[in-house]
């Protein structure tokens, strides 16, 4: 039988990120590019990257940035957070812009009165790639823009940018932008200052920005730091008679656990709802999906039990998931999303990935994005610093990212690919001897 690899690769969904650029936020200073477009390396072509039909361009279906602590490498998966919750949230937020969101860099007394800059490049689901472009300050959108290129042809829809002589907006929208001449006024006037025109037009049933604003809602989603993967997602599995999948993947994982199962049990009114409690229905707001705030619900709570058999007596016993390890806990939390990303194509980002994981695990989920269950071309961006992964068998060399600290103590984002390295290079050894830099300097304690 001969075999065929064409279709291993060969796009079924055509959404994904592309590229991502912030300028000024935190740790950054000047603009910091990360980019998903694939090098002509032919390394790892069928399991790697992604190919668009009649495109010649490729792209990467996972990246990863290494870097010392405090770095930036979380800095910069926070900024497409904020980005994202900017677009979701500022027009139908009354505080617009959150404070706290947008966090120039201040170790430059001339930079923190200067807007932050972010600019995301993406294809949207229907197959159309868009640029968004965003400067603003904790006060203000500054500037906005967005570029369509259908057939591969821009089109500018539309531009504001704040006049600072005068304070009023500078508008021009574009002859591929729909909508009569009182629909754009109404737009226009509704978008306040410190929210986006992007969000403002959606929320008034602006058409044509529905499905780039759809890709940026679902298809990206961003785990930075402090946050997990919502465990709905693997109760909601669990709750459709497809908890089997969730169990595939603890027993690739070897953790022990032969079955698992959820019970829901109905608290008593008195009963006092704790936020944070994971497992708690009503809990969670993310994405991805999951229930709502949980308003006019009976307050219920979700208990997920685990089950593991005694090799000798065949003796099963049971236990509550808050009674397993850190790194089983986190592997139940992620495998919901990971199996919702796999199956969706959506584009993840996630922030120390190893933490709590045993090098074998992260690689496993690593893997996934490259392997055949990841039918619709997932992508997966991370942080780590899980040096076995740099591993020339598990990623292509223009897969690999690096951030150090410049002499302004700025974040400088710079690809493997800038050292040249050999194919068989043993990029691990490599990296540790401090030859592509972004590694610590550690001293002695006086």
């Amino acid at each position: 039988m001969q075999k065929i690899c064409v279709n291993y690769n060969l796009i079924t969904r055509k959404d994904m990120l592309i590229e991502f650029s912030v300028a000024n936020f935190k740790s950054i200073l000047e603009r910091q590019t990360l980019s998903m477009v694939a090098s002509t390396d032919s390394e790892h072509a069928e399991k790697n990257v992604i190919e668009l039909p009649d495109e010649a361009t490729k792209y990467l279906k996972s990246a990863v940035v290494y870097g010392p602590n405090a770095a930036g490498k979380s800095n910069l998966l926070k900024a497409t957070l904020v980005l994202q919750q900017l677009i979701l949230h500022s027009a139908s937020s009354q505080e617009g812009i959150p404070m706290g969101g947008i966090t120039p860099f201040l170790l430059d007394g001339n930079i923190p009165n200067e807007p932050s800059e972010f600019n995301i490049v993406f294809i949207a689901n229907d197959g159309v790639k868009y640029e968004y472009h965003l400067s603003a300050t904790p006060k203000a959108v500054e500037k906005e823009w967005m570029v369509s290129y259908p057939n591969g042809r821009p089109q500018r829809w539309f531009e504001r940018e704040l006049n600072k002589e005068s304070g009023k907006y500078e508008w021009w929208f574009g002859s591929k932008f729909k909508g009569d001449k009182a629909e754009k006024k109404v737009w226009q006037e509704f978008t306040r200052n410190n929210s986006l025109f992007f969000s403002t037009a959606v929320q008034l049933n602006n058409e044509q920005l529905k499905t780039p604003f759809g890709w940026i809602a679902n298809q990206l989603i961003v785990i930075t730091s402090g946050i997990d993967l919502n465990p709905w997602l693997s109760i909601n599995l669990i709750k459709n008679n497809e908890g089997y999948k969730i169990l595939d993947y603890l027993k690739a994982a070897d953790v022990g656990i032969d079955g698992i199962d959820i019970k829901e049990e109905e608290l008593p009114p008195q009963t006092q709802f704790i936020g944070n409690n994971p497992f708690a229905l009503g809990a969670f707001h993310f994405n991805l999906g999951g229930p709502e705030d949980g308003v006019g619900q009976k307050p219920t709570m979700i208990k997920v039990t685990t089950t593991h058999k005694n090799a000798k007596t065949n003796e099963v016993v049971h236990l509550s998931i808050e009674d397993e390890s850190e790194g089983t806990r986190k592997l139940f939390n992620l495998t919901g999303g990971w199996i919702r990303s796999l199956d969706i194509g959506a584009t993840l980002l996630v922030d120390e990935l190893e933490r709590s994981l045993h090098p074998k695990i992260t690689r496993f989920l690593v893997e996934l994005f490259h392997s055949k269950k990841n039918k619709s071309n997932a992508q997966l961006v991370f942080t780590t610093h899980d040096t076995n992964l740099l591993d020339t068998a598990l990623l292509r060399r223009d897969q690999i990212w690096f951030v150090e600290k410049s002499n302004q103590k700025a974040t400088h984002l710079y690809s493997l690919l800038d050292y040249n390295p050999r194919k068989e290079e043993a990029l691990e050894r490599g990296y540790l001897k401090g030859r592509y830099g972004a590694v610590p300097v550690v001293g002695e304690i006086n």
